[in-house]
C-alpha cells in the first residue's frame, strides 16, 4: 500500500491510497466466498458455481463491492497512519479504480487539525463564586431526604387538604354537554401538584371522602385541545379516598437510619460536607466554562465543515445510544417529538463547534506549557475504569487498545490545561460582593465626611462669634468719627 497526501483549503486534505493487484484479488476471492452459498446457477448445485461462471454471468465486476469495502475498511487506518496528518473528520471516500489485475485506488477527502491563533489563556477574569453553604440549604438537602423516606397512610377523619394525595371521580361538562376526555374514575391526582385546570385543585380542598362538590374552572386560551380553549366548564366530582405523606421524626434514629452516623448532629455536619463539595465542584465546573470560553473569543482559528460535521454525527450517536439505555430507539425518539435525523443534527452544532473550539484551544495551551499527562496519572485513570467496570486493568487496556489508550493520555492533558487557565485566572467579584464593599467604603467615608462637616461648623460657628465683634468694632470706630 502507498499513499499520498494533497493539501486542500479550509485544512482539508485528499489522501490518494493505492492497493496492489494482490490484495484486490485476494478480497474479489474473499467476497465469493462469502457470497457463493447465496448464488445458484443452472447446472450447479447451491453455492458450487465457479467464481468465474458467476462473474460471466453477472458481469466481472460482481464481487467488486464487497471487495472494495474489504479493502478500504482494512487499508484506510493504516493509511491515515502513515500519513502522518493530525486527521479530525471521517473520511469521504471515493474509488478511483477497481479492475481485476489492476492496483486497487481510492481517495479519502479529510479535515486536518486547524491551525489556532492562541489569545491570552493567563490571568483569564473570572466571576467569584457563592459556595457558602446557609442553613437554608441544610434545611433542604435534609428535607429532601425525609421526604424519600416519607410514608403514605390513608387518613378517613378530615377533608382534603394540600399536598394530599387523593382518588377522584370526575364528569366534566362545556355548556351543559359531556365532552371527550372530561370523565375520569379512580383518578390519582395530588393536590398542589398543577397538573389539573388552574383552579381545578384548588375548589377540592375542604372537601370530605363521598361528597360530590361542583368544580368550576375556565380552559386556558392555550389549551391543547382547542374545542376547549377558552371555555367555561364544570367538573361534577366526587372524593373516593385521601392519603397523606407522613415524614418521619427528624432526630438521632432517623440519622442512623439513613447515614453512617449515629447522631443527628453527625448527620447535619456530613450533610453540611456535602453541599460544600457540590458548591465548590459546581463554582469549579462554572469557571472552567468561563475561562475557556473567554479564551475561545480571544482566540483565532477556522473549523473545517467536515470536521464540525464529524462531531454533531458523533453527538446526536451519544445520545442515541442514552436513548437506548432507556429502551428507547432513536426512531420512536424522533417520532415522539415530531422532529427528523437532519433537524437533530442542526440543533446540536452549536454544541459541536463549542466542544471542538474547547478541545482545539485547550490542547494548544498544554502544547505552550509543556502540559503532558504522566504514566501515573494515567495509570490511575484506568483503575478507575476498572473499578468502575470491575475488570482488571490489564483487561480495559486490552479492550482500548493502543489508539484509545493514546486519546486517554490526550484526554487528560487537555483537563490538566483546563486546570491550569483556571488556577491562573482572576477572580472579579460578583454583584452582591461589589455592593458589599461598595457599603464598606461608604462606612469608612461617612466618619471622614461628618469630620470634614463638624470642622466647616466649628468655622462657622466661629465665624458668627467673630462677627458681632467686628460689627462692634466697626460701630465704635464710626462713632468715633
Amino acid at each position: 500500500m502507498s499513499v499520498q497526501v494533497e493539501k486542500l483549503e479550509k485544512s482539508m486534505a485528499k489522501l490518494t491510497i493505492e492497493v496492489s493487484a494482490e490484495e484486490l484479488e485476494k478480497a474479489i476471492q474473499n467476497a465469493y466466498n462469502k457470497d457463493k452459498n447465496k448464488i445458484q446457477l443452472p447446472g450447479f448445485r447451491k453455492g458450487k458455481a465457479p467464481r468465474k461462471m458467476i462473474e460471466r454471468m453477472y458481469g466481472a465486476g460482481v464481487f467488486y463491492e464487497d471487495a472494495a469495502n474489504e479493502i478500504i475498511n482494512n487499508e484506510y487506518p493504516k493509511a491515515a497512519d502513515e500519513s502522518g496528518e493530525s486527521i479530525v473528520s471521517s473520511p469521504k471516500i471515493e474509488v478511483v479504480q477497481i479492475e481485476s489485475g489492476k492496483p486497487f485506488i481510492f481517495t479519502a477527502e479529510v479535515a486536518l487539525k486547524p491551525p489556532v491563533g492562541l489569545g491570552k489563556y493567563k490571568g483569564i477574569k473570572v466571576s467569584k463564586q457563592d459556595t457558602e453553604v446557609t442553613d437554608a440549604d441544610i434545611d433542604a438537602e435534609i428535607k429532601s431526604e425525609l421526604e424519600k423516606n416519607a410514608r403514605i397512610v390513608e387518613v378517613n377523619d378530615r377533608a382534603v387538604k394540600n399536598e394530599d394525595q387523593i382518588t377522584l371521580d370526575f364528569d366534566g361538562y362545556v355548556d351543559g354537554e359531556a365532552f371527550q376526555g372530561g370523565k375520569g374514575t379512580d383518578y390519582p391526582l395530588t393536590i398542589g401538584s398543577g397538573s389539573f385546570i388552574p383552579g381545578f385543585e384548588d375548589q377540592l380542598v375542604g372537601v370530605e371522602v363521598g361528597k360530590e362538590v361542583d368544580v368550576n374552572v375556565t380552559f386556558p386560551e392555550d389549551y391543547h385541545e382547542k374545542s376547549l380553549a377558552g371555555k367555561a366548564a364544570t367538573f361534577k366530582c366526587t372524593v373516593k379516598s385521601i392519603k397523606e405523606k407522613q415524614l418521619p421524626e427528624l432526630n438521632d434514629e432517623f440519622a442512623s437510619n439513613v447515614s453512617e452516623f449515629e447522631t443527628l448532629a453527625e448527620y447535619k455536619d456530613s450533610v453540611k460536607k456535602k453541599i460544600e463539595d457540590r458548591k465548590n465542584a459546581e463554582a469549579r465546573a462554572k469557571k472552567e466554562d468561563e475561562a475557556v470560553k473567554a479564551l475561545i473569543d480571544d482566540s483565532e482559528m477556522e473549523l473545517p465543515e467536515a470536521m464540525v460535521e464529524t462531531q454533531q454525527r458523533q453527538i446526536v450517536n451519544d445520545f442515541a445510544q442514552r436513548m437506548q439505555y432507556q429502551g428507547i430507539t432513536m426512531e420512536q425518539y424522533l417520532q415522539y417529538t415530531g422532529s427528523t435525523a437532519e433537524k437533530m443534527l442542526e440543533q446540536v452544532r452549536p454544541q459541536a463547534e463549542e466542544r471542538i473550539k474547547s478541545r482545539l484551544v485547550l490542547e494548544e495551551v498544554a502544547k505552550a506549557e509543556n502540559i503532558e499527562a504522566s504514566d501515573e496519572e494515567v495509570e490511575a485513570e484506568l483503575k478507575k475504569m476498572a473499578e468502575q467496570y470491575r475488570m482488571e486493568v490489564d483487561k480495559v487496556k486490552e479492550i482500548l487498545g493502543e489508539g484509545q489508550l493514546k486519546t486517554l493520555r490526550e484526554d487528560l492533558a487537555v483537563q490538566k490545561a483546563a486546570d491550569f487557565i483556571v488556577e491562573n485566572a482572576k477572580e472579579s467579584a460578583t454583584k452582591k460582593t461589589a455592593k458589599k464593599t461598595d457599603d464598606a467604603e461608604d462606612a469608612e467615608e461617612k466618619p471622614k465626611k461628618t469630620r470634614k462637616a463638624a470642622a466647616k461648623k466649628a468655622d462657622d460657628d466661629k465665624d458668627a462669634e467673630e462677627k458681632p465683634k467686628r460689627t462692634r468694632k466697626t460701630t465704635a470706630k464710626k462713632t468715633e468719627e
